[in-house]
């Protein structure tokens, strides 16, 4: 049983290894759903990373259907991926018709070369994601994350349970979203998946005395993997 942590920045990265994770997803911004991380943060990761990092490939917040310019910046990125020594990228793309298109995908899974690639919850959106499934296995995907074309995984169970058994082996199936130790045995049992991800989301005070806000967001709680819930998890999971 494999347990994929995302994270958004050093401090987490350190904790998920600590707290038991088998892989890491490298993203910023995770209060948007995760963005591409920045390459600096790409080079620090690759050099403290004892096990296996995927960067997300995500150029912007909002939908999946990128432009040709966004194609081009998410390739670049990709290559920044490869160059800081990660060992896979995680893409997720669609078209006006909320299809995965196949061209466009096989375009990042072949600049993404040796490195593994997951397609992310891109999938939840698909108008077709029985079709599309076919589409991203087709493209040399090693990985697919899903809830289910739900708001959370164990909504999703019997979409899941069904995409497990399309997959057939083909790709993994990880589910993912809403995932926490009070129901990820039930999804793992009843989607038939071997992976799972989850954020483990957490925080922490500001070290600063006081200070500004600089936005909508509360600058003195700073959002960090709580390692506890990443510890429950992995005992669960063996």
């Amino acid at each position: 049983m494999k347990l994929e942590v995302c994270v958004d920045n050093l401090e987490s990265l350190h904790t998920a290894q600590a707290a038991g994770a088998d892989r890491i997803e490298l993203c910023s911004a995770l209060g948007l759903g995760g963005l591409t991380p920045s390459c600096g943060f790409m080079q620090l990761a690759a050099r403290h990373g004892r096990i296996p990092i995927y960067a997300m490939i995500r150029p912007r917040a909002g939908d999946f259907c990128f432009s040709d310019e966004e194609m081009a910046l998410m390739e670049q990125d990709i290559a920044a991926a490869r160059s800081a020594g990660l060992q896979g990228v995680v893409v997720g793309l669609l078209d006006e018709n909320g299809r995965v298109p196949g061209d466009r995908l096989k375009r990042l899974v072949q600049a993404a070369g040796p490195l593994g690639v997951t397609f992310h919850r891109a999938i939840d959106l698909s108008s077709d994601w029985r079709a599309d499934l076919e589409t991203i296995i087709a493209a040399g995907c090693e990985r697919i994350l899903s809830s289910g074309q739900a708001a959370s995984a164990e909504s999703g169970l019997a979409t899941l349970r069904e995409m497990q058994a399309r997959l057939a082996g083909r790709a993994s199936l990880m589910p993912g979203a809403g995932v926490n130790e009070g129901n990820v045995l039930r999804i793992l049992a009843e989607s038939g998946a071997r992976e799972m991800h989850m954020s483990g989301m957490g925080w922490r005070g500001s070290a600063m005395a006081g200070g500004v806000s600089m936005g909508s967001a509360d600058d003195g709680r700073i959002n960090v993997t709580d390692a506890g819930k990443i510890a429950a998890v992995r005992r669960l999971l063996g």
